[in-house]
């Protein structure tokens, strides 16, 4: 694009080179129990879901539709999901838990050779061979892998070079009550935790990087908050620790421990879900490789839930014409009074009123009903709250 600077151009290759190459995910950061509310699923509906980890994908499928298809350009992403399938299906849950909900287990190579390989599509099955160590490190946690695994892994280094800040950090996990985590943040940690070294790092370009975040996403945060990236994140993190109780806060815990606790974990991870999934509603799932609209663009059957992170922050900026072909393939498909729901790192995604599709050059709030109070009642109740927009659409009846 045009109005693109230098520094642009350097991030993005930078980002499209540690992105191409690398699992970028190894847990989702979207609250599945926001988008359970929103979606009401039920057993005729087909989902949609862009994989990214796929622990999202697995707690849709625990409410029984008929249909998960989880959509992922990156092929390591789908291998993901296809290990914890794979898992689910051959393995005891003491087992998978302990893969996967305490991030390691001493004996997964064997497990991987003996139960798992087989079942993985030959890139998932390659991908993992050369990986399994990552399951198996002593000291570490497959958590600390992957590259938002490389920032929880310097986030914990960090952290135990300061043991008072740790020490409350620790607590804070442990509180009973929303007015302990307020009196533990506000007198041991927010003091200690923001200096001027740590918010010059979360603002680089590099650590966005590693956490998925485009240049384009960047400059959206940038845009919209006074305080910048490092302003954002500050805000989004006083928000969680002050006003959301943690005891239910996997996303945090698990990358400041390393793994999750038994009750504080994605749910297909509690033992009751788990043997739903192996009694068959994880055969619900199918994993593809490729883009959302490639996938839309194949013969199938109508989709009446799309969940789509928010992939269209970065297309509206990378490939503006591509954002316009994929919602043309999503009114295609998408069956009468299909749910869409999407994020993004503006409260209110601008290209929403840009985008201009079909003949008659609809706007899109012409072509589908955008449901903003219903969303914005929604959003103050999730869990990362790193997304200041969060967006649900209906298709027309």
């Amino acid at each position: 694009m045009a109005d693109r600077t230098l520094r642009d151009r350097i991030d993005e290759r930078l980002f499209d080179a540690l992105v191409s190459r690398s699992l970028v995910y190894n847990t989702c950061w979207e609250d599945p129990a926001v988008d359970r509310r929103a979606l009401a699923l039920g057993p005729d509906d087909r989902v949609l879901v862009i994989t990214s980890a796929g622990c999202n994908a697995l707690d849709y499928a625990i409410q029984g539709p008929r249909k998960v298809f989880a959509v992922d350009a990156n092929p390591r992403q789908n291998a993901l999901l296809q290990l914890k399938i794979a898992g689910i299906r051959a393995l005891a849950f003491e087992d998978f838990f302990a893969i996967f909900g305490e991030g390691r287990h001493p004996d997964f190579a064997t497990l991987y050779r003996r139960e798992l390989r087989d079942q993985l599509e030959p890139f998932a099955r390659d991908w993992w061979d050369r990986r399994t160590h990552w399951f198996a490190d002593r000291s570490g946690s497959f958590y600390f892998h992957g590259l938002s695994g490389l920032v929880a892994r310097g986030v914990r280094a960090w952290l135990s070079a300061r043991p008072r800040l740790r020490e409350a950090f620790a607590d804070l996990l442990a509180a009973r009550d929303l007015a302990e985590q307020q009196a533990i943040y506000d007198q041991r940690v927010e003091p200690h935790l923001w200096s001027r070294p740590v918010n010059w790092l979360i603002a680089r370009q590099t650590v966005m990087s590693l956490l998925g975040v485009p240049h384009p996403q960047r400059r959206l945060v940038e845009a919209q908050h006074e305080g910048g990236v490092a302003g954002f994140i500050r805000a989004a993190v006083r928000y969680v620790f002050r006003q959301l109780p943690l005891a239910e806060n996997y996303f945090y815990r698990v990358y400041l421990t390393g793994r999750y606790a038994g009750d504080c974990c994605p749910e297909y991870l509690r033992r009751e879900n788990f043997e739903r999934l192996r009694a068959g509603r994880v055969d619900a799932i199918e994993t593809h490789t490729t883009t959302v609209t490639g996938f839309l663009h194949r013969d199938g059957e109508a989709i009446s839930r799309f969940v789509l992170l928010d992939h269209m922050d970065w297309m509206s900026t990378y490939h503006p014409e591509a954002l316009v072909e994929e919602w043309e393939a999503i009114r295609e498909r998408a069956a009468p009074q299909a749910r869409i729901l999407l994020r993004s790192a503006q409260a209110r995604p601008e290209y929403l009123d840009r985008i201009r599709i079909g003949p008659g050059r609809e706007s899109l709030r012409e072509a589908f009903r955008f449901m903003d109070e219903e969303a914005a009642a929604l959003q103050p109740l999730d869990r990362v709250h790193t997304y200041p927009g969060f967006v649900i659409a209906d298709a027309p009846a």
